[in-house]
């Protein structure tokens, strides 16, 4: 047994049980033994401690829960899509652009690398990585020290366009249901997995890439092995106007005929509802729907704002009463920022300050994350729960004044505040830095992986174009 003790810290966010909420308390201590946390409060008398680590000037604060990303692609994205969508599809990249810019297997570990890093600097201690299975996925998610929800995409359809304005569909429904049955053994082998730290979420890839069948059964199946479920939905204008045409219905009116939502189940983005502005549909039913359901939304701000689309808006949605959880889903892996984005963007979209408060914010990137994945022993500094910590450094100059640290974290210092993370009481951030990967090593290997991508571009492209040709570098070369 190995008792862990912080003393007197700053400031700890901890679990207000009897009103259901985090709250600060000032020169407080956390006790942590075997991954589990022991004591939340003023003067910790548990007895000796194996080691005891000095809280003054920092804040300990629950690891933040990411619902939603794509490490083994994203972190090869940057400077490629930073400004890039395609006009004739509403500005969406998904079709015409990231079907060329893809890594090359052997480049995949190292996107991981750097977004699990990232990830880590931010203080996030789990993570639900939406992925392609990949060969080192398991060996990197345990060495990470991460806590990781695998979820295996799957599907009955790949997309693509041949003309930069229509999107086709090649359809393969037998093909989806074998990798349907992959994506279980996977999740599975993550369930028994001797790190402790890995379990599995059930994810068919799109709403307009899968056939109802793989739908109804992946949902059905995940709900008798009693694990959360996720579909990117309500994501594009594309998938909007696909889904109407096929079924006459809006995204989320359509997973609702399938029996599929409920609070097992998250939207990926949920963003194009049958009430928002460019849809131009005739109903005004998807937000109580969502609502009513208890299905959960995962919010991704940046990837849209990069392309001018914004959900309309979070505080709206917390309103009515839908939990709301953060994912990063694109590069730069940083939920800190993350969180920062969801707060302006809302506030933009609401063309009101009151839309949301940093509460409601916090909350999302840390119970609305947790009840998604359906867990109640993380996202809250409580005894009981996981020991995945945070320890910020409140004399960072970038957090004062430090009249209220979480607001100081979010707004200004961001990850660079960040100095110690803990995740099931294992140290893997210290001083800044991450101790399970090399993320300066792996962040060069990338960039030799990119020139590599953007080489073999043209020959996967309908039109043989150089990248240069739809993204150019912000100056051109001497």
């Amino acid at each position: 047994m190995t008792v862990t003790v912080i003393k007197n810290a700053s400031f700890v966010v901890g679990w207000d049980a009897e009103h259901n909420r985090h709250t600060y308390i000032q020169e407080g201590d956390v006790a942590f033994e075997n991954g589990e946390i022991i004591f939340v409060g003023r003067g910790y008398q548990g007895g000796p401690a194996d080691e005891t680590i000095d809280g003054a000037g920092r804040m300990v604060m629950p690891g933040l829960v990411n619902i939603h990303s794509h490490p083994a692609s994203e972190p090869l994205n940057k400077g490629f899509l930073d400004e890039l969508g395609s006009p004739a599809l509403y500005n969406s990249s998904l079709y015409e652009y990231m079907t060329i810019l893809r890594p090359e297997p052997e480049a995949v570990a190292d996107c991981v690398r750097v977004a699990y890093s990232e990830l880590l600097l931010s203080g996030v201690t789990t993570l639900t990585d939406m992925s392609g299975a990949h060969p080192d996925w398991f060996d990197l998610a345990a060495q990470s020290g991460l806590r990781v929800c695998m979820s295996p995409m799957f599907r009955s359809a790949s997309w693509g366009t041949r003309n930069g304005h229509m999107v086709e569909y090649k359809w393969d429904e037998k093909a989806g249901e074998k990798a349907m049955e992959q994506a279980f053994d996977l999740i599975e082998k993550a369930q028994a997995h001797p790190s402790g730290r890995l379990s599995g979420m059930v994810s068919p890839s799109q709403i307009d890439t899968c056939t109802p069948d793989l739908i109804r059964d992946s949902h059905a199946e995940a709900k008798r092995r009693g694990l959360p479920w996720q579909i990117h939905a309500a994501q594009s204008t594309v998938e909007f106007h696909e889904i109407t045409r096929r079924h006459g219905l809006s995204p989320v009116q359509w997973l609702e005929s399938l029996g599929v939502l409920g609070d097992t189940s998250i939207i990926g983005h949920g963003i194009f509802l049958d009430d928002y502005s460019r849809t131009g549909w005739h109903s005004r039913k998807d937000l109580t729907i969502l609502a009513e359901s208890g299905t959960s939304v995962a919010h991704c701000p940046t990837v849209f704002m990069r392309r001018g689309i914004a959900l309309k808006d979070f505080g709206r949605y917390r309103r009515a009463g839908v939990n709301v959880g953060l994912g990063t889903d694109t590069y730069p892996h940083n939920m800190l920022e993350e969180m920062r984005h969801v707060a302006y963007v809302a506030r933009l979209m609401a063309e009101s300050p009151r839309t949301l408060t940093t509460t409601d914010l916090f909350e999302a990137a840390t119970m609305g994350g947790a009840r998604a994945l359906l867990r109640n022993d993380i996202g809250r500094v409580a005894p009981g729960c996981k020991a995945d910590l945070v320890l910020v450094d409140v004399t960072h100059p970038m957090m004062q004044p430090v009249r209220d640290p979480v607001r100081s974290l979010v707004y200004a210092a961001a990850e660079r505040a960040v100095d110690t993370v803990f995740v099931d009481g294992r140290r893997v951030v210290e001083g800044g830095r991450v101790l399970t990967f090399d993320y300066e090593g792996a962040a060069l290997r990338l960039s030799d992986a990119q020139r590599r991508t953007e080489e073999l571009a043209p020959s996967r492209d309908y039109a043989n174009r150089p990248v240069s040709a739809y993204s150019p570098l912000t100056f051109p070369l001497a």
